[in-house]
């Protein structure tokens, strides 16, 4: 798999939807082209003197739309093609569950558990001063979030630096995934992994495509394996198991496990926090290596991890027949046609873990409306809801007690508003790529690359040669 060039299969992808669109060839060429690449390095001063040099990216995709929205990971995997891949996938992800952002991409060559908290903190800001200088971050530029490595503390961070060097109003749109008091969204952190369920649930719920995989429609009672425990598979795990279907399998760096009675995720969580490791877990069957476990049987497997996990070595043994791929590209072209010949549904990235660019545009909302999403209404809301049943309980015999009258009368608070948004946008967006699979007979990730490339291809006919 040395040969592996993952922005070339994201583009091999893009080339086998486009057979469908009505676009001209020129056209097509300028939707996959990366519009900037910025190759950036700099020095760190280590906590002990010694200078070390540090390689990070920033890929901006496609200007169709401003800004540009992607996040960045700390990973030694990161390089040019993975951010300009993933940029284009951004890009590609933002329209097809229509939030009106460009793709981006960011990273920095590193791996984290190698630096301290203090150096963390010096790369991540250091990094931002760079993107600045360059004009790659801004709330109508660019704004990155958290990827593979990072999380709120970093965002943190980029927002402050950010606040500190440019004066503007709206800094907080600089950048999501920050904390809640940084101007962060509740609901952001799980909002990746709530939509790999809520996307995989809607799939469940087609009654046709569950008889051809020899399925029984709905979500309860299937069972799943998980590669990755990190943020988006626990929540997706999470989601799963609260929505009916149980974990059979998981896999992790250390290790992967198999039960096919079933394993328990929050037991999981505190045993390998107190042990470091899965394995060992229970009555957990451990098997000879940490990716063995995509080849137990299962009837959904959400590889959760990075990308190129199920490729032509392993897809022959793949027995699930529902892929939901919670990461970014972790299936290659060729596992993709195996898998597809072999009668898997296969639910694409680009569409499943769109979750988190999803609610990080509600946080984006947010932020430039300076205003938290329910303090308006919410307490108009309760009082509304509180005189409908005072009517009942005046025109019948039925009476509320006051834990029945705060439950029923309760207002949607801003988790409430986010969570609703993203299960609309997550469930509007499947039926949608659905659609159009059956109307050209081709598989959901055909369809995603096909419905991005109507949306973009559109604004960049309208915009003619200069934007």
């Amino acid at each position: 798999m040395s040969d592996y060039k993952f922005f070339k299969q994201v583009n091999e992808a893009f080339d086998i939807a486009a057979q469908y669109s009505d676009y001209e060839q020129g056209l097509l060429d300028q939707i996959k082209v990366c519009n900037n690449v910025y190759h950036i390095t700099f020095p760190l001063e280590r906590d002990d003197g010694s200078i070390k040099v540090i390689h990070g990216y920033r890929v901006e995709h496609s200007h169709h739309k401003l800004p540009t929205k992607g996040g960045i990971r700390f990973s030694t995997a990161v390089n040019e093609d993975e951010t300009m891949a993933l940029a284009a996938l951004m890009t590609y992800k933002c329209a097809v569950v229509d939030v009106p952002f460009g793709g981006a991409k960011g990273g920095i060559k590193i791996d984290k558990s190698e630096f301290s908290d203090d150096e963390i903190e010096r790369i991540t800001r250091r990094y931002t001063y760079e993107l600045i200088k360059k004009d790659f971050l801004g709330p109508g530029s660019d704004v990155p979030a958290p990827d593979y490595g990072t999380g709120a503390r970093e965002m943190g961070w980029v927002f402050d630096t950010y606040r500190q060097l440019v004066s503007d109003l709206n800094a907080e749109a600089c950048v999501t995934g920050k904390p809640i008091p940084q101007g962060g969204v509740r609901g952001r952190t799980e909002a990746t992994g709530r939509g790999v369920y809520f996307g995989v649930r809607e799939s469940c719920r087609q009654t046709e495509d569950m008889k051809d995989l020899d399925l029984e429609p709905g979500l309860e009672g299937k069972t799943f394996v998980i590669q990755g425990l990190g943020n988006v598979g626990y929540h997706a795990a999470k989601y799963m198991t609260e929505g009916g279907a149980k974990m059979v399998g998981v896999a992790e760096v250390e290790g992967s496990i198999y039960d096919s009675d079933g394993i328990d995720l929050e037991d999981l969580i505190n045993y390998r926090e107190e042990t470091g490791s899965i394995v060992g877990f229970g009555n957990t069957k451990e098997l000879e290596s940490n990716t063995a476990v995509l080849k137990e049987e299962c009837d959904i497997l959400i590889p959760a991890a990075l990308e190129n996990q199920l490729h032509e070595e392993n897809a022959p043994d793949i027995q699930a027949k529902i892929i939901a791929e919670a990461a970014n590209g972790p299936t290659t072209a060729k596992a993709h046609q195996i898998l597809k010949e072999k009668g898997a549904l296969i639910i694409p990235d680009n569409y499943l873990n769109a979750g988190g660019v999803t609610v990080s545009y509600f946080e984006w909302l947010k932020n430039l409306s300076h205003v938290r999403f329910g303090r308006m209404e919410k307490r108009f809301e309760e009082n509304s809801y509180r005189k409908i049943l005072n009517v009942i309980e005046n025109t019948s015999d039925r009476s509320f007690t006051e834990l029945e009258m705060n439950e029923l009368a309760q207002g949607a608070g801003e988790y409430d508003l986010v969570d609703s948004g993203l299960e609309e946008t997550m469930v509007n967006a499947y039926n949608e790529l659905n659609e159009l699979r059956k109307k050209h007979q081709i598989d959901l990730r055909t369809a995603a690359f096909l419905s991005a490339i109507n949306k973009v291809g559109v604004i960049y006919e309208q915009m003619g040669i200069f934007p």
